[in-house]
Order: structure tokens, then C-alpha cells, then sequence
């Protein structure tokens, strides 16, 4: 579906206006790590993403059927009848928490890099959308597979910001601190592997040398090619005083991708009626247990072209139960946040993240294992018993979704690896993870089965 479709989208997007780098009139395509051949087209060279986004907003904003409410922060979802009828969200204008009702609600919020404390994620990616379809009653999936990008920028000072996959794919190296070049070491690809490979290779090779970053080298680049190429990173780099055509980058890992998220189908249905799902909130299946670069742009397209059409094709039934977020709940939720400043969460809800971060950082990070995944879990525990605003909840609650599935996945696989299980084993462990409220975790062959039974 990704690839039968995503002509389709790239070429409506073009329609629309995305100007995508080209040279003689033609595309130009680059190649990025575990590729085969370049196939990945891009914008202003390092800013694809910003370009997408540009050219959708703009056409969303020709529609008069569209209504935009900037800085609204959605707190949770309506269920009434075993079904989704809306979203509860905090205005921003009048301060105060409001329900907006709905045929369908497509969640579109994003991963949840900012769980750790190394991440390449903007300060958003907090893992709400995941939190609210989980609380709702809706199942996830695959949520122990978090890709870890093996270069950001590694500053003291500066963000973690992502020095793009494409740097090694147009030919640059990693190098220790000594100088040398060590990914042919650790695999046939060397700097073309796998991230996941990539990532750990780097970390072994910073505990081999006591260091706290290697350096990506592309000083066999000249500085026009860099800047024509690259200009965002060359800029960003010559910002913290280092020039990319120049001299070596210290790089380390840091927290990049959810492959899990909300469970959906081809049409980005959930498994809670009216609620849909695309991007990185979503588990669509793609990108199995290590997304292929490059691949979540081009599945947002996809997926949420469709999701979007699925749900304005919804027709709602009618039920009288209540399931989900609903009632008392509801009411404290808002309660809890109609007075909160949305411009900063506070002490307690900053509290909480920056431990919630170091534990799963120290504990649920690249390296896993059953003593490291247990400790986490604990400490987790201790953390809920707090009274917790609810961003400081969602935050609390998707980290434990994904401790639990590390702990649960006794095997390695992807960017899930488990020291205490290095192999991967496709007789017991070649499924997917599904994790559901009031249900625990199982896989999705148990699942089903049981689904089956049900209907007799």
C-alpha cells in the first residue's frame, strides 16, 4: 500500500505547490543508510519535512470547509456507546476546557522521542496522542521498537540536533576520538547499516575509548557542495562554532522514532470505533521492528490521505453507555487543567519528565535488560502514586507502555535489544506486541484467536 500509493500523494503534493529539489528539470534523489540505491527525494536539501508541511498548510488553507485552532491543547477523547464522538481539549482564548464532537477523530500528534533524556524530537513529541487512545480503550502496538538515530549532534549546550542519515549516505565517515575509522569493524556496511547497528556500534566504540561521543567526518566534501547540499545542518553546525567542511562533528545516539503507536489498519482505523490514527502516533505495520529511513514522511502522506478519507466517510451509530474518559474522570481531568499555564507545564510536571527521561534513558535505551526493564518499571509505580497534572500522566503512561513491552519481548530485534537476550528468535518472538487498558500485553496471534472465539 506505502508503495503503491505514494506516487500518487508525492505527485498531488507537487500539485499543490512542494518544491522539491531538482536538478535539469528532473527530481534528485539521495540515498541514506540500509538503502540499496538513492531513492529519496528532498527539499532545500535538509528540509523535507518543513517543505511538506508548508505546502499542506497552505492548501488546507485555500478550504473553507477547514477551520484551524492553533495552540489548543487536546486533554483526552469523548467515548460514549463503545465509541469515539469527539475530543475534550483546553481553549486557548478563553482558558477554559471544552468538547468538541465529531463523526471521527484522527490523531496526527506525533511520536514520543521527548520520553528521553537524548532525543532528536521537538519538545511536543510526548507521546499525548498515545496516552489518550490508550486511556480510551483503544489497543497499541510494537510500542518496545524505538529507533534510536546513531548522529546528533553531541554539543555541550546545544540540542541534540539530528545530523541527517544523508551525510553518510553521500559518502561521509564516523571516526573515534583517536582519529580512526571504526564502523568497518562492527559491520560489512559500516556507516550504511542498519541504525540500530550503527547506534550500537557507536556506543560500544565510545565505552572502548571512555568517551562521551565519536565525530562524523566530512571533510572530503568542499564547503560549497555542504552548504548547496546540506544548509540547514552547515548552518546549525557553524552556530556552535563548527564548520562540517572543516573538521569532524562529535555525534552520539539519541532517541528518534516510535515504529508502535495506536493500532490501525490500511485506512488508519483504530480498534476503538471513530477514532483513526496517522504518523508517528499510528502502527501501521511499515516499518515492522526498525523503520527504513526516510519512510515515516512518505507513510504520513499515505496514511493519513487515507485516514482522512476514512473519516469523513464515518457515520456514527447511536449508544447510550459510556465507556473511556467519561463523568467524574472527566470533569477532575478538567479541573486539573483549566488553570494550567500552557506556556510552561510547571514545577511538578517538569519534575516528573526530567526523571521520567533519565530512567528510561539509563534503563529502557538502547541497551535493555531484565534487571534494568524491572528497576524502571518500579520506579514508574512510585512516580504514579502522585497526584500527576495530566500532561505529567500521558508522559508517565507511554513510558510504562513501553517499558512493559521490553520487558515482555525476550529477544532482540530491531531497535529493541535485550543484552540479557542478544539473539533474535523468530520461533517464539516473530509477532507483534498488543497492549490494551484493563487487558495487559499479548501478541497479536493471541489476540485475534480470541477475537475469533468470541465470535464463535
Amino acid at each position: 500500500m506505502l508503495v503503491s500509493d505514494g506516487r500518487r500523494y508525492i505527485e498531488e503534493l507537487i500539485e499543490w505547490g512542494a518544491e522539491f529539489d531538482r536538478e535539469g528539470g528532473q527530481l534528485l534523489f539521495t540515498r541514506e543508510a540500509a538503502h540499496s540505491r538513492p531513492r529519496i527525494i528532498h527539499a532545500q536539501g535538509d528540509a523535507t519535512g518543513h517543505e511538506i508541511v508548508r505546502a499542506l498548510l497552505a492548501r488546507a488553507g485555500r478550504e473553507r470547509n477547514i477551520s484551524f485552532l492553533a495552540h489548543a491543547a487536546t486533554q483526552s477523547l469523548v467515548v460514549e456507546g463503545d465509541r469515539v464522538r469527539g475530543v475534550r481539549y483546553l481553549d486557548p482564548l478563553v482558558r477554559a476546557t471544552r468538547i468538541l464532537r465529531a463523526r471521527g477523530v484522527v490523531l496526527a500528534s506525533g511520536g514520543a522521542g521527548q520520553l528521553f533524556q537524548h532525543t532528536t524530537n521537538p519538545e511536543v513529541a510526548t507521546g499525548d496522542g498515545m496516552a489518550m487512545a490508550y486511556r480510551a480503550g483503544a489497543e497499541l502496538a510494537d510500542m518496545e521498537f524505538i529507533q534510536f538515530h546513531p548522529t546528533a549532534l553531541n554539543v555541550e549546550g546545544a540540542p541534540r540536533f539530528l545530523l541527517s542519515e544523508a551525510l553518510r549516505g553521500e559518502g561521509g565517515v564516523l571516526r573515534n576520538a583517536s582519529g580512526k575509522r571504526f564502523m568497518p569493524r562492527y559491520h560489512e556496511r559500516a556507516e550504511l547499516a542498519p541504525r540500530d547497528i550503527v547506534s550500537r556500534a557507536i556506543v560500544a566504540e565510545m565505552e572502548r575509548t571512555a568517551t562521551r561521543a565519536v565525530y562524523l567526518d566530512m571533510t572530503a566534501f568542499d564547503a560549497r557542495h555542504l552548504r548547496r547540499r546540506f544548509p540547514k545542518i552547515y548552518r546549525t553546525c557553524l552556530q556552535y562554532g563548527l564548520d562540517l567542511a572543516l573538521e569532524p562533528i562529535p555525534v552520539s545516539p539519541a532517541a528518534h522514532y516510535c515504529m508502535g503507536g495506536v493500532r490501525t489498519d490500511l485506512d488508519g482505523r483504530a480498534t476503538l470505533p471513530g477514532l483513526y490514527a496517522a504518523g508517528e502516533v499510528a502502527c501501521t505495520g511499515v516499518h515492522g521492528a526498525n523503520r527504513l529511513a526516510s519512510n515515516s514522511l512518505l507513510e504520513g502522506l499515505v496514511f493519513g490521505a487515507r485516514a482522512g478519507a476514512a473519516a469523513a466517510l464515518d457515520r456514527a451509530d447511536e449508544g447510550a453507555s459510556s465507556v473511556g474518559v467519561t463523568g467524574e474522570e472527566a470533569e477532575a481531568e478538567a479541573e486539573e487543567t483549566a488553570a494550567e499555564d500552557l506556556s510552561r507545564l510547571g514545577a511538578a510536571t517538569l519534575a516528573v519528565h526530567k526523571r521520567v527521561r533519565r530512567l528510561m534513558w539509563e534503563r529502557v535505551g538502547i541497551l535493555r535488560s531484565r534487571h534494568s526493564l524491572t528497576r524502571a518499571l518500579t520506579e514508574f509505580e512510585q512516580i504514579a502514586r502522585a497526584r500527576l497534572r495530566p500532561a505529567a500522566r500521558n508522559f508517565l503512561t507511554v513510558a510504562q507502555l513501553v517499558a512493559r513491552a521490553a520487558l515482555w519481548r525476550e529477544e532482540s530485534r530491531g531497535g529493541h535489544h535485550r543484552v540479557d537476550f542478544p539473539a533474535r528468535d523468530d520461533a517464539r518472538w516473530r509477532l507483534h506486541s498488543i497492549i490494551q487498558k484493563d487487558a495487559g500485553i499479548s501478541s497479536d496471534e493471541t489476540v485475534e484467536m480470541q477475537r475469533l472465539e468470541a465470535r464463535g
